[in-house]
């Protein structure tokens, strides 16, 4: 019998390859879709995102697929959200004023500030929260401009500092929330996203790959 899939979200803003790549490599099947009733249904679901908080506000609205998305993250079924991915759990984004973001979590999006490089691209610390079961400390790849930097109620937190401490990540249950890529985030980052597959319940076939090395990076 085949193994259920985990679908990867079309946002319209992300680049897909390194997570479809980064699914293979620990053996399971990706499928995309930006089908409102796949996502409603589907085990486990992955909410990457690459670009503007406009742009993949507008890419899921124009999808329909806002409500599914909430209500499912809401609910705490099994879903991983990347990058932009995290950032539009959130209410709004500095980047894009007057855009609302699915309004899961508590708090506005703001760019970094303190004179830091601009965006933060490359490898950064990541040290988690004792009360975290999925994360870990270790070195993550970021690619971001904006941060979040209150925790939402319920979650617990990975931190990063970039000039100011900022969340790297959080979690709670079956919900997983990175701002850096694990999927590029070599052997440190394969390991979790396999917790989460475990955490969400995805039957794994044998890794088809080696897992990749920290000099594995850019989107």
């Amino acid at each position: 019998m085949p193994l259920a899939p985990v679908h990867i979200v079309r946002t319209g803003t992300a680049n897909l390859a390194s997570v479809v790549a980064a699914l293979t490599r620990a053996g399971v099947q990706p499928a995309l879709t930006s089908d409102p009733a796949e996502i409603e249904n589907a085990k486990a679901v992955i909410l990457p995102g690459v670009g503007s908080f406009g742009a993949a506000m507008e890419g899921i609205r124009a999808a329909r697929i806002e409500h599914v998305l909430r209500d499912r993250i809401i609910a705490g079924r099994p879903t991983l959200s990347i990058c932009l991915g995290l950032q539009v759990l959130f209410e709004s984004s500095e980047e894009t004023p007057g855009v609302p973001g699915l309004g899961v979590v508590p708090g506005i999006i703001g760019r970094f500030s303190g004179g830091v490089r601009i965006p933060q691209l490359g490898w950064n610390r990541v040290e988690a929260d004792p009360m975290c079961t999925l994360l870990a400390g270790g070195d993550a790849y970021y690619a971001n401009s904006y941060r979040a930097m209150t925790p939402p109620p319920g979650f617990s937190c990975a931190w990063t500092t970039h000039g100011e401490r900022f969340i790297a990540a959080m979690e709670r249950g079956a919900v997983l929330a990175c701002q850096f890529h694990p999927e590029l985030s070599g052997r440190w980052g394969a390991e979790l996203i396999e917790r989460w597959l475990d955490r969400a319940g995805v039957e794994r076939a044998a890794s088809s790959a080696g897992l990749p090395g920290k000099e594995s990076a850019p989107c």
